[in-house]
């Protein structure tokens, strides 16, 4: 289906607002996923906040032209999904989870903070955590310490309170 000249700019203007929010984009071949498969994909990108669009390559180099995916603009050849997501890691994640599973979908290439991306760069930017998770490791190792001493200290009282009940039960038994 072709688009006619003001349906082009719409979706350029709407591409490049995307990559003007997104700290990520990445890029996939989808050759020979059936429907179901790319609604599933879609509704799991979708509750993630990442922003899955099939789009005209053409259309996709001309609204990241200037921004800082325009590194991976000599990528953006044959049937592409393109995934753009606020959340560093959540669009690589999302696409190499699903690439996991289905052979189909085969991942090309990305962008993150200015640099491209390879296939290797995409699954090693999936395996890390959400930012949820480092929250949680961090807090853990900030109260290790704080745990260890009150753990330290409740040992040392309950020997001090032994030690001075001991004694006690001595007279007591002569």
């Amino acid at each position: 289906m072709s688009l006619n000249r003001s349906e082009k700019e719409a979706v350029i203007s709407e591409v490049t607002s995307l990559a003007a929010k997104a700290q990520t984009l990445v890029i996939a071949e989808y050759r020979g996923i059936t429907v179901a498969d790319m609604t599933k994909l879609r509704v799991e990108a979708r509750s993630k906040g990442v922003n899955l669009s099939v789009l005209k390559n053409t259309l996709a180099r001309r609204a990241v032209a200037g921004s800082a995916f325009d590194v991976v603009a000599d990528q953006m050849t044959g049937p592409l999904i393109y995934g753009f997501s606020e959340d560093a890691v959540a669009a690589a994640k999302v696409v190499a989870d699903f690439a996991k599973t289905n052979d189909k979908l085969v991942i090309r290439g990305g962008a993150f903070g200015g640099k491209a991306l390879d296939v290797n760069g995409v699954k090693q930017l999936a395996n890390i955590p959400s930012k949820e998770v480092l929250l949680a490791q961090i807090c853990g190792l900030l109260m290790s310490p704080m745990s260890r001493t009150a753990v330290v200290l409740g040992a040392l009282a309950a020997k001090k309170g032994e030690g001075a009940a001991a004694p006690a039960a001595e007279p007591v038994a002569a």
